[in-house]
């Protein structure tokens, strides 16, 4: 069906493709912020005159997903190294297998050691173990610093009682290892070959700490390091990987696209839309560290009220988009004071995730912190160009198809919307 036609506009075709564009967002899996980067690694690499010692912690699975064996007798694959199957109500589950750990005390850390390689120069430097350790995920200590990661090797492997059994996917692993160079090193890659084909595994957070003498540098980078990482020690270079870390959270998070996509929607003037996107930014800019240093409720309700509340923002600025009333000049100064506010809501949910990447005692925080912001503002930026020219040249095409591709733009924003409120709500609801 053609748009025009002898002079008259036609604007069901487009309604219906940006309708069916939308609705996609329906079958869209939205991902709780705080639940973006529950897979960290978190890497210290410290500057020896002849090595480069390394500090690693990771969870166990990393190391033993993909390592279990050929069938047995019983039907079931032999279990992975350091670890025994068990069946529970028809389901296969793996434990750590402590007296191998005691029998081969380094053995989870050659398999780091295998899988893990930092070159100089495209040469990989040899590796060897020197200390590893296992704890349970909620009584591990605390390992956001070199300092601390040190102070884990002080004390020696506890190990559980005999007839206490410990879950692989409950355990984190940490390790020191040696990468052996002649002089002291400048800039090096590191990249892993470990692929265990966990879920979400894509989307592993790799904070990779460098302690060059007299500085620290924090590099961050998502996914399995496949693909080698270049580590400098130019602040610049550290500073980019969190910003592209800000654009990556707002264009993956599709709750900010669609609240941002209406907030461009509902601006009749570009003037109008300067303001409106400057408020939120001062609202999420304030939260964002507040969230992050803890400056919020602790409660378990708390994420997913500021879950839900997000949602419910993207309804009320599809709905000013639309609403004849709200376009008034005299109610502007009021709609920028709400989205500042509602940017306040939004920081919140920016802050999650960057908790999860990084800790509070983490070197070079303020930097991080900055960085990443500066990469959400640069993501919202991408985001209101995209808009604005999109809907700018359906302006110009005809007031008709205009209105009609307002009001289906907004009523599908508001439509998902709906529906992830519901499932938050339910969410919320199920915690009291």
């Amino acid at each position: 069906m053609g748009i025009v036609k002898q002079g008259h506009i036609y604007p069901v075709s487009f309604s219906i493709l940006i309708l069916l564009v939308f609705l996609t967002c329906l079958s869209v899996t939205v991902r709780a912020h705080f639940l973006l980067n529950l897979n960290v690694r978190i890497i210290h690499v410290e500057h020896m005159h002849d090595s480069l010692r390394v500090y690693l912690r990771l969870p166990m699975p990393y190391l033993v997903a993909d390592k279990l064996g050929p069938a047995t007798s019983e039907g079931l694959p032999s279990p992975a190294p350091f670890t025994i199957n068990q069946v529970k109500e028809d389901v296969l589950v793996h434990y750590i297998n402590f007296d191998q750990v005691r029998r081969q005390p380094l053995g989870l850390g050659e398999l780091a050691a295998n899988a893990f390689t930092f070159s100089v120069e495209d040469q990989a430097l040899a590796a060897s173990v020197e200390d590893v350790r296992i704890h349970q995920i909620g009584s591990q200590p605390n390992f956001a610093t070199l300092e601390e990661a040190k102070l884990v090797f002080d004390d020696d492997q506890n190990f559980p009682k005999p007839d206490d059994f410990v879950y692989v996917g409950d355990a984190v692993v940490d390790m020191v290892l040696r990468y052996q160079h002649d002089t002291s090193v400048y800039a090096y890659q590191v990249s892993s070959s470990l692929d265990p084909g966990l879920p979400e595994q894509e989307n592993t957070a790799n904070l990779i700490l460098d302690y060059s003498p007299g500085k620290v540098q924090v590099f961050r980078e998502r996914g399995l390091l496949a693909v080698p990482i270049l580590i400098t020690r130019s602040a610049f270079s550290a500073f980019v990987t969190f910003v592209k870390e800000g654009i990556r959270h707002i264009l993956e998070g599709l709750d900010h696209v669609l609240f941002v996509i209406c907030l461009v929607l509902g601006a009749t003037q570009l003037r109008n839309l300067f303001w409106r996107v400057t408020g939120f930014t001062i609202g999420h800019s304030i939260t964002l560290s507040a969230g992050f240093f803890g400056f919020v409720p602790s409660g378990a309700w708390f994420v997913p009220a500021v879950e839900t509340g997000i949602a419910l923002s993207i309804v009320y600025v599809a709905i000013i988009a639309v609403i004849p009333r709200f376009k008034n000049r005299s109610n502007e100064k009021n709609i920028v004071l709400v989205t500042s506010a509602i940017g306040l809501l939004h920081g919140l949910g920016f802050s999650f995730v960057l908790h999860n990447i990084l800790q509070i005692t983490s070197p070079d925080i303020w930097q991080s912190l900055l960085a990443f912001n500066v990469g959400v503002e640069i993501g919202q930026i991408l985001i209101v160009i995209v808009a604005y020219l999109l809907f700018l040249v359906i302006k110009l095409i005809g007031e008709s198809l205009w209105r009609i591709g307002r009001w289906t733009v907004a009523a599908t924003c508001m439509s998902v919307a709906f529906f992830w409120t519901s499932q938050r709500v339910i969410s919320l609801v199920g915690m009291f």
